[in-house]
């Protein structure tokens, strides 16, 4: 069993298929807010604003987004600049193939129940996991075209992204690339933007600016 970071670069979080990497993450992120926006224009929680299910909903929102932002800069200590060049199998990479995209919906999940609805946050949450499953199908074939038995051995081994912690494994030294990391790190901080914007619209809906036409739980 290998102690360094050799290994597989789990699929969802290659570039390898000129793909996407940052760029299919910030669309997803993007779309998940457009989707936000346009829900706010007609509808609001079913739960009264200020509430404690309201409220709690909100809470756990934020707690969901942070732990997006943090876990996807956390996972960047581990692949940052090895992408391209070499399979990564320690870390958050040896429990789930696609830490970066379970984190991102973790964030999606988070910015759903901005809105305290839990209706809204499993949508959300289900488009993002949508999005990502679409991608790290089309981009396992292409991994194991590049590494071959290497990486059959890693895709048969690991879940592709609900993380199995009883597998975990360390490093014995990693090497870590700092602008890699502030770079995903500010990234991440989009998710963020779901929280001043869903107040706005609740503060439109609350004094009669926007209509408010249905509410879901």
């Amino acid at each position: 069993m290998n102690t360094g970071l050799r290994g597989a670069v789990p699929p969802a979080d290659s570039a390898i298929v000129h793909s996407p990497g940052l760029a299919l993450r910030k669309f997803i992120i993007a779309s998940t807010i457009t989707l936000s926006i346009g829900f706010l224009f007609v509808a609001g929680s079913y739960w009264r604003d200020g509430g404690f299910v309201h409220e709690s909903l909100e809470w756990i929102g934020i707690v969901l987004i942070v732990t997006c932002i943090l876990g996807r800069t956390w996972c960047q200590l581990y692949i940052g600049g090895r992408k391209h060049i070499e399979l990564v199998t320690q870390g958050p990479y040896s429990v789930t193939r696609n830490p970066l995209y379970f984190f991102s919906i973790i964030g999606a999940l988070g910015i759903g129940a901005q809105f305290g609805s839990v209706t809204v946050a499993l949508l959300c949450g289900i488009f993002a996991w949508a999005v990502f499953l679409w991608t790290a199908l089309r981009e396992e074939a292409a991994m194991v075209e590049q590494f071959h038995d290497d990486y059959r051995r890693y895709l048969a081994r690991v879940p592709r992204f609900l993380p199995k912690l009883a597998i975990w494994e360390s490093p014995t030294t990693l090497l870590v690339q700092p602008r890699t990391i502030v770079t995903t790190f500010l990234d991440a901080l989009l998710f963020l933007v779901a929280i001043p914007l869903v107040e706005l619209f609740e503060y439109l809906h609350d004094t009669g600016i926007l209509p408010l036409y249905f509410t879901l739980p």
